[in-house]
C-alpha cells in the first residue's frame, strides 16, 4: 500500500508552500532550499499527474486540483502531528511545556514561576519564549499564553488577565529632572515598540502629540524596557512588565494617567483534548497569582 504513497517530505513542502503562496518562504519554514521546494513540488506534481499551483510574479497560486490536495494534506500533516505529540506527551507526563511572549515570559513568568514549581515539585516546567502562535499539533506544547483579542480558531481559549498602559521612565532619567506635564514628553526621547496604543493614551491624557518617529523601534518590549531601565528614554508600557520594575523603583509612572489595552491574556490549549491534571494546575496558579503582587 505505500508505493501508493508520496514522501512525507514532499507533503510537508507542498502544505507550506500552499499556506504561504511561496516558494521561498515554505523554504525558509522548513529548513531546505528554495530548488528543493520546487523540486519536490515537482515530484509531487508528477507523482498526482496534476498541476498543483500557478506560477505568478513572486508568489504561487493554488489550482482548483491543488486546493482540493492542499485541504486534505494539512488535515491529515494535523493528525499526525497530533497523535506524535500525544504520544511524547504519554511519554513524559511530568513535563509541563509553556508557550509564551519573550516579554511576557522575563517580566511577569519567570520571575514568578518558582511559586508553581514549589507547589507542584513533581513537575519538570519547560518555557519557551517566541513571538511565534504556536501549532500544538507540531511544537508539543502543552498550553501557552496569548496575548490578543481571541478567540482563536482550533483552541480553547480562556482570558485570565487585562492590562493596561502607562508612560514610564527611569527616575535618573535627565538626572532626575522628569516631565512634569504630558505636554513636556516632546522634550524627550520617546521609545517604541510595535503595536502600542499611543493615541488612545495622549488622547486620554488631553495632548496631540504624534507618534514617535525615528531612533529604535523594538518588536519585544522587555528590550525597550531594559532600555528605559537604563535612562535612554520615556516609554508607553503595558502595566503587566513594568510593574515588576516600578515595585524595585527602577521605573517610575509618570502621571496619573492609564488606558486599558485592547488585547488581554489568554490560556490556550487544544480545543479538541480534555485539559490534563498539569494544565489545570498550571491554570488554577495562574487565576490565583493574577491577583497578588509580586
Amino acid at each position: 500500500m505505500t508505493q501508493h504513497l508520496p514522501p512525507l517530505s514532499s507533503l510537508r513542502a507542498f502544505e507550506a508552500a500552499a499556506r504561504l503562496e511561496s516558494f521561498s518562504r515554505a523554504a525558509d519554514e522548513i529548513h531546505v532550499t528554495h530548488g528543493a521546494v520546487s523540486h519536490q513540488v515537482k515530484a509531487l506534481e508528477e507523482f498526482l499527474d496534476a498541476t498543483l499551483f500557478r506560477r505568478a510574479s513572486r508568489r504561487v497560486v493554488l489550482t482548483d486540483d491543488g486546493r482540493f490536495f492542499a485541504e486534505r494534506v494539512r488535515s491529515a500533516l494535523n493528525q499526525i502531528g497530533e497523535a506524535a505529540g500525544s504520544l511524547k506527551r504519554r511519554k513524559q507526563p511530568n513535563r509541563l511545556t509553556i508557550s509564551v511572549l519573550p516579554s511576557f515570559a522575563s517580566r511577569w513568568l519567570m520571575p514568578r514561576i518558582g511559586r508553581f514549581m514549589a507547589l507542584h515539585p513533581d513537575l519538570e516546567v519547560q518555557v519557551e519564549a517566541t513571538a511565534s502562535l504556536s501549532d500544538f499539533a507540531r511544537d508539543n506544547v502543552d498550553v501557552a499564553i496569548r496575548f490578543g483579542r481571541g478567540p482563536w480558531p482550533g483552541v480553547h481559549a480562556e482570558r485570565f488577565m487585562d492590562d493596561a498602559y502607562l508612560m514610564v521612565c527611569s527616575p535618573k532619567l535627565n538626572r532626575g529632572h522628569l516631565p512634569k506635564r504630558p505636554q513636556d514628553l516632546a522634550r524627550f526621547p520617546l521609545l517604541r515598540t510595535l503595536r502600542e496604543e499611543w493615541d488612545q493614551w495622549c488622547k486620554a491624557a488631553g495632548i496631540d502629540l504624534p507618534p514617535p518617529t525615528g531612533g529604535v523601534e523594538f518588536d519585544d518590549a522587555a528590550m525597550m524596557l531594559h532600555q528605559v531601565v537604563e535612562g535612554h528614554g520615556v516609554s508607553l508600557a503595558r502595566r503587566s512588565i513594568a510593574e515588576g520594575d516600578i515595585a524595585r523603583g527602577t521605573l517610575v509612572q509618570l502621571f496619573d494617567i492609564t488606558v486599558p489595552s485592547q488585547n488581554s491574556y489568554y490560556l490556550v490549549w487544544p480545543e479538541n483534548i480534555t485539559p490534563s491534571d498539569k494544565i489545570l494546575a498550571f491554570r488554577e496558579w495562574l487565576l490565583k497569582e493574577k491577583r497578588r503582587r509580586k
